[in-house]
This record gives structure tokens, sequence and C-alpha cells, in this order.
């Protein structure tokens, strides 16, 4: 569940906990914010309400390579910044968030990497990364010993660049997880105006399927991103317990060859 929206203006607090709450009632436990999400209320929110429910859950953030840090000292702080934000003594994935920085990768990966020797953090990812990017941060994790776990990038039906910019395919060569982020493109395909004729046309479709399976056209999205592949891991956003609840439905059964061959060919373009 993607929590970029958590400490944003009219989203109420108790409304976050009982959505966390939900979740994890339907089996989803993997929360993720970042140290840029409104302002760090994200992460203090996110980390809060995982101290007040108390169940086990995996919390993910990133850190920014703004172009003023420079120095892994300032990559320091702001790891020990978000884990303070978030009442932690470590995270269970810590990604960089995006990589135009005039530091090069491999310099941040082995900032990375102290910070898993240190304890303060379990896995490593990246974001927003290309190929090259990609290989040149698990090969700098791999002379530390340490697996590169994610890479978390744009991926929907109406935005699969992932497929055709060679990124999943990597993901798979690399045994890689490819953390989808924007998943329903921010509500584009669930309905309402002002969409072009391509979103028209995919909405249309997912509404179809959504109608004959007995589904939610949000679920049949999701749905079609974990049939792609074991290691995509779409990240909905959620504030209120109903998207929770909702989101959650798209787990536990596949559309069949004759539904993803239509979303396809949809799609495509």
């Amino acid at each position: 569940m993607g929590t970029n929206r958590w400490g944003a203006a009219g989203v109420p607090e108790p409304d976050l906990k009982a959505t966390m709450g939900a979740s994890l009632d339907a089996g989803v436990s993997f929360f993720d914010t970042a140290e840029v999400y409104t302002a760090g209320r994200s992460e203090r929110l996110l980390g809060r309400c995982s101290r007040e429910d108390g169940r086990p859950m995996v919390l993910a953030s990133k850190f920014a390579p703004y172009p003023t840090r420079l120095i892994g000292a300032q990559f320091d702080r702001a790891l020990n910044a978000t884990l303070k934000r978030m009442g932690r003594d470590f995270l269970d994935l810590y990604y960089l968030h995006f990589a135009h920085s005039p530091v090069r990768i491999e310099s941040w990966m082995d900032r990375m990497a102290k910070a898993v020797a240190a304890g303060k953090v379990r896995a490593v990812g990246v974001s927003n990364c290309n190929v090259s990017q990609m290989r040149r941060a698990h090969d700098a994790l791999g002379r530390h010993g340490i697996a590169l776990a994610a890479n978390q990038v744009h991926y929907s039906l109406l935005h699969r660049t992932p497929e055709h910019n060679g990124v999943l395919a990597t993901c798979r060569d690399l045994d890689v997880a490819l953390v989808a982020y924007r998943p329903l493109q921010s509500g584009r395909l669930l309905g309402g105006s002002g969409r072009n004729d391509k979103e028209t046309a995919v909405a249309a479709v997912l509404a179809g399927i959504a109608d004959e399976r007995g589904t939610s056209a949000s679920q049949v999205a999701l749905n079609w991103l974990l049939c792609q592949d074991e290691l995509v891991i779409p990240i909905p956003g959620a504030t209120k317990t109903s998207h929770a609840t909702e989101n959650a439905g798209a787990l536990n059964w596949r559309l069949d060859e004759k539904n993803l061959e239509m979303l396809d060919q949809v799609s495509q373009g």
C-alpha cells in the first residue's frame, strides 16, 4: 500500500489507522512511504499507526539524493531523520528515490551497504532507475554481498514503459522485485471526465471485465499487474478502509487468458 497522501490536508489520522488495520486484516502488510511525501508527515503517521497497531508488517521509505546532498554524512542524517520520524530502529526496505544526482549511484549504494551493516536497513532498493542504473546498483551492492531487492517504477495498463525499456526484463534477470507505483493512474483507469481516447477505451474494457467477474475495475487493473510476473508488486494508495479492502480484493485470483488478451490489445501503444 502506498502512503504518499498520508498527512495531506483533509485526511484524518484515525482514518489512516483504520485503513492500515483493514489492509492488515486482508493480508496486505507492505507499506511504502518516503521522506518527501507530505514533507515527512507520511513517515510520521505511518510509523505511529504501525506502532499503535502492533502487528508484523514491512515498512519501506526512500532517500532523496538532492543536488545539495553530496557526502555520506548527509545520507546518514537523512536516514536517521527518517527513522526518528517513524519511531523505528531500522527500515525493512530503503530506496534511493531517484538516480539523477551529482553523486554516482555506486557511492550511494556503498552508503546503503554501510547502513545494512549498521543494522539500520534490512534490504536496499532503487526507484525510477533505468536498466543501466539498475545494473550498476546491483553490481555495487554485490561487492558488499548484498542483493538489490527492488526497483520502484511507474507501471500500469496506461503506462507499460517497463515492458519496453528493458526494466521488467532486467528485474527478471536479476531477481529484483518491480514495485509498481501509480498502478491505477491516480484513478484515471476507473472513470471520470477528461480522459483521452485510450484511457476511455481501457476503462471501458476494465468495466466490462469487472461486471463479468463480479469484481471492481480497480481490482481487475491491479490483478492485471499481478499476472504480468510474480516479481511485480503494485502499491495502490489508500486513505480509507474502503480503499484498502477493495485493493486487497485483487489478490488470490487470476484473470483468464481471454481477459488478459483483451486488456493487452486495448492498452498497447
